[in-house]
């Protein structure tokens, strides 16, 4: 029977933050365990389990190991994962093959190219025998290390990112037809240079929709295996940053070349339509209070937790007060609020400054008083595809503070706003609400978009800021759009 080992490690490493991802910040799932955990939600862990029943071999558990995205994940961290997965992997009587979830965005202290350098690793002590078959995130920054030291490589094709079981099943399959000797991947890579601007990462609308159609009408095409489109992640101050396309075929080198030229070609038309006209917190709050479209989603892009940001930017809350608003909802991350009101007790009256506590990037703390409404654990599940594939969600000890007819949710540990169970769980229908805001840039979509009556992307500061032109890059490829004019 074929024996086919899963695992993964996985990060978005923001480098224009000053924070650390340590080893305790990743979630791990072990060998036995692994199984359980994965199988029932939808990430390509999930794919890689099913793969087994549907294909035919033995899944053999390694590591599975995940953080919030953050700034780079120190060399402990790293070494530490790294190691164990190596480890796990020499303990597999006989391995066929090795399915493995990375993010493609992961930065260390000492390694610009992380996901590149696990590779490395993992031919240093296995070989290039073993096929290695990689599923990468969507926002992966693709080096050409990634390229040559994997067997081959499967991106998400969807932004909001819904597909990933499916990435999962398409991994499991192709590394089938590598063992049974079907295929001979032949990988090739074409990165135009430029950074996509992350509001241009939704794959339901252009530029990216008619881009991500042609790459899946490829894919039948005789000869082309994967057709991949990845958009990059421009919060990462590294030579591999911006949109890549990687294509994979049966032994056809100039067939996946001319694949991948005219796919990034597509792209590279398009790119003077990129244009930014967003509006700023006190004109977005303007709009949202004079529309009769409710919830009106507020989406506070400088502070989008999915791109490493902190959580507790207060622009778009101190506005909402500024103008009187009411029948908003407000989530943010602070911890110290939150202990401050448990100490207080559910009913009780609280006076207390939150959120911009972080930082000095993303506002300062706002006032509010109000009543401790709920203190709840935090805990909830999400059972539909939704971004980041998983099920269980836990954003630590939460309470909610009800500021009139509003409502402000402070959080322990920072949660990405993928499901509407984060407001449901603490008994807040968001469809009863006038205003949301929420701290994404275009993941929280498969959530939000069926209920919202208007979508309102806010151009705010932060690590996260919607404009490539408001970071300072050192390590990226020059020339490259839109930070260089003559692009």
């Amino acid at each position: 029977m074929t024996t086919i080992a899963i695992g993964g490690i996985m990060h978005e490493s923001n480098t224009f933050s000053d924070t650390r991802t340590d080893y305790g910040a990743f979630s791990q799932t072990f060998a036995r365990y692994l199984i359980n955990a994965w199988s029932e939600t939808h990430h390509e862990m999930a794919g890689f389990i099913e793969g087994a029943t549907r294909y035919g071999y033995t899944v053999y558990p390694t590591l599975m190991a995940s953080a919030t995205p953050a700034g780079p994940v120190t060399d402990d961290a790293f070494d530490r994962l790294t190691d164990m997965l190596i480890q796990h992997l020499k303990s597999v009587p006989k391995c066929d093959g090795l399915l493995l979830a990375l993010h493609g965005a992961l930065v260390a202290e000492s390694y610009a190219d992380g996901d590149g350098e696990i590779l490395r690793r993992l031919r240093v002590e296995f070989g290039r025998d073993l096929p290695i078959v990689v599923t990468l995130d969507q926002h992966a920054n693709v080096s050409e290390q990634m390229v040559a030291e994997s067997t081959a490589l499967v991106i998400y094709k969807t932004t909001p990112h819904i597909d990933q079981r499916q990435r999962g099943l398409q991994a499991a399959e192709l590394m089938m037809r590598i063992l049974r000797d079907d295929v001979i991947p032949t990988q090739a890579l074409a990165k135009p240079p430029m950074l996509l601007n992350i509001l241009y990462h939704n794959t339901n609308a252009p530029p990216m929709e008619p881009i991500l159609t042609q790459a899946k009408n490829m894919e039948p095409y005789p000869g082309v295996l994967v057709a991949n489109v990845a958009l990059g992640y421009p919060y990462a101050d590294v030579y591999e940053a911006g949109p890549a396309f990687v294509v994979a075929t049966d032994n056809d080198p100039k067939l996946a070349q001319m694949v991948a030229d005219m796919l990034s070609k597509l792209l590279w038309d398009v790119r003077e339509e990129l244009t930014l006209d967003l509006p700023d917190a006190a004109q977005a709050v303007a709009q949202a209070v004079e529309s009769d479209k409710h919830p009106v989603i507020l989406v506070e892009m400088g502070d989008n937790i999915g791109g490493g940001s902190p959580g507790d930017s207060t622009f778009i809350l101190a506005e909402l007060q500024r103008q009187d608003a009411s029948g908003f909802v407000v989530v943010l991350c602070d911890p110290e609020g939150v202990q401050t009101c448990v100490q207080a007790g559910i009913g009780a009256n609280v006076v207390l400054d939150v959120g911009g506590k972080g930082d000095n990037l993303h506002g300062d703390p706002v006032s509010i008083q109000g009543k401790v409404r709920l203190i709840h654990d935090g805990r909830y599940e999400e059972t539909e595809p939704r971004h980041g594939g998983q099920r269980h969600h836990n954003q630590g000890l939460t309470v909610v503070i009800a500021v009139g007819d509003s409502l402000v949710v402070l959080t322990s540990r920072r949660q990405t706003p993928f499901s509407l169970q984060q407001l449901l769980s603490l008994g807040i229908n968001p469809t009863e609400m006038r205003m949301i805001v929420v701290k994404a840039a275009v993941a929280y979509r498969a959530a939000y978009e069926p209920i919202a009556g208007q979508i309102i992307e806010v151009d705010t500061p932060g690590l996260t800021a919607v404009n490539p032109l408001y970071f300072e890059y050192h390590n990226v490829r020059r020339p490259l759009f839109p930070l260089d004019s003559e692009l």
